[in-house]
């Protein structure tokens, strides 16, 4: 008896690094082309506006993606479909490192987004039915690992490959990987059963829980204020007379990997207050940002603290949804939540840009500003059904 319930206190750390390499793979799948923009706009015969669409094609295809094959596949066994989703990015990888015909290449990157749509929208609810309920959190701390360690060091680290080996032969090893991790799942990864039908539930039934809805617009207003400022921190920092953008965001992602760490230790016991303190701090992010523009030091406290915020967001959120429904809906809301995020992504790119254009750079931080703090008040307020801490 003791055994068992030890082994039950146990994190399972190989299943749960298998989920986190599957979310680094998904995020590296995304980010790549980001560095590759001359090397794919010459190895595809378009411009670099044209290269950069494969990265908007893969956002599209994970927003448009997750909810309806979340929902379609909710009666699967857990590992099969994600297996079938790891497959998916090595076959698409794989056509994307072999193309030389630009729409072929969209098309590839489309449903390679598609499989990460699906992919955010399980890791959570898997990792959660990998331990007891008071490690839940921890567990979705470990598998959203892949998040950060991909900003940090997928990108920087793939274009200095793509320049050893070419960008062809970079996509090629990033299909080795999802080969690789098919055996890991296959030997580490427990397997779960689907939902059976009659517990089946509607989506509009899970997006009409209460909390749930609170929770998804929080989503939504913290991540777009984040890439608003993200999708543009080169132009900000140089409007401070910052030119070591490279050593900057290296700092913020190393702050992140950090979070993550504490996070998972606190999240369990302490998620409401996490949260409300995350958008407390980004707010000061904010200001920050806005009264600093003559004192380098309060970017650097900037960058730091907003690394912190955002390493713990995705783990926080994810459990936020998680705990606002019944077990057999878990699924459904966490595909609302990530096509909620890749929505947030797109707006802020866009939201981001019409401000460039329109009031400078320096509108950027009292936009988020104003944004985070209504996502600071739904939060507050939605303690009966959402953001709840465990008693």
């Amino acid at each position: 008896m003791n055994t068992n319930a030890n082994a039950a206190k146990r994190l399972p750390i190989a299943g749960l690094l298998a989920l986190a390499m599957t979310g680094f793979l998904a995020l590296l799948s995304e980010i790549l082309p980001a560095g590759l923009l001359p090397q794919l706009s010459q190895g595809l015969g378009v411009s670099q506006s044209m290269a950069g669409q494969l990265t908007t094609v893969y956002a599209i295809g994970s927003v448009l993606g997750a909810v309806p094959i979340i929902t379609a596949t909710r009666n699967w066994r857990r590992r099969s479909l994600l297996l079938l989703t790891v497959g998916t990015f090595f076959v698409f990888n794989t056509i994307t490192a072999i193309s030389s015909i630009y729409i072929l290449t969209l098309i590839a990157r489309f449903f390679a987004g598609v499989a990460a749509g699906v992919v955010w929208g399980m890791l959570t609810g898997y990792a959660r039915r990998m331990v007891s309920d008071e490690l839940k959190g921890r567990a979705v701390s470990i598998a959203m690992m892949g998040i950060p360690i991909a900003l940090t060091f997928g990108l920087p680290l793939g274009t200095f490959l793509s320049s050893l080996i070419g960008w062809r032969s970079l996509f090629g090893a990033v299909s080795l990987v999802a080969a690789a991790l098919i055996g890991w799942i296959l030997w580490k990864l427990p397997d779960f059963p689907g939902q059976s039908a009659k517990n089946s539930v509607s989506v509009m039934k899970v997006f009409r829980t209460p909390g749930v809805r609170p929770i998804l617009f929080v989503v939504l207003a913290w991540m777009t204020a984040h890439n608003i400022l993200y999708t543009y921190i080169s132009p900000l920092l140089s409007s401070f007379g910052i030119n070591k953008i490279e050593f900057l965001l290296l700092i913020y992602g190393i702050a992140s990997i950090v979070s993550t760490f504490l996070i998972g230790r606190l999240i369990d016991r302490y998620s409401r207050p996490l949260v409300l303190g995350s958008l407390v701090a980004f707010i000061l992010v904010t200001l920050l940002f806005a009264f600093s523009s003559s004192l380098p030091v309060g970017i650097y406290i900037a960058i730091i603290l907003w690394g912190f915020v955002f390493g713990g967001a995705a783990s926080l959120l994810q459990t936020s949804v998680a705990e606002a429904v019944h077990e057999e809906a878990v699924d459904i809301a966490l595909s609302l939540s990530s096509t909620t995020w890749n929505f947030a992504i797109a707006c802020g790119g866009a939201v981001g840009g019409i401000l460039l254009n329109a009031a400078g750079v320096n509108s950027f931080p009292w936009v988020g500003f104003i944004i985070l703090v209504l996502a600071l008040i739904v939060a507050f307020k939605a303690k009966k059904y959402g953001f709840k801490s465990k008693r």
